[in-house]
């Protein structure tokens, strides 16, 4: 059985201004097969035309494209029983 990953480099909280993209990235200690999940909220993002969610490595990366209002608020990560939020 693999070793959990662990977050090494947190979520930074992001500013961005309506129309913009915001770009939020962390960084795992390893990469690893268990599910990594975004969320905006309580709710858990996919990737599609909004938003974009990427992994090179241990990197992952979630990018909200052209922001609105209706998108501020808690922007978390989580991996096993790992989190971080912004």
């Amino acid at each position: 059985e693999e070793p959990a990953a662990t977050i090494v480099e947190r979520l930074k909280d992001v500013t961005a201004y309506e129309g913009e993209d915001a770009v939020f990235e962390c960084r795992l200690s390893r990469e690893t097969a268990q599910d990594a999940q975004w969320f905006l909220g309580d709710v858990p993002l996919q990737s599609n035309e909004m938003n974009e969610i990427r992994v090179q490595g241990t990197r992952h990366s979630l990018i909200l494209r052209k922001v609105t209002l209706e998108d501020c608020g808690s922007i978390s990560f989580r991996v096993g029983q790992h989190s971080s939020a912004a």
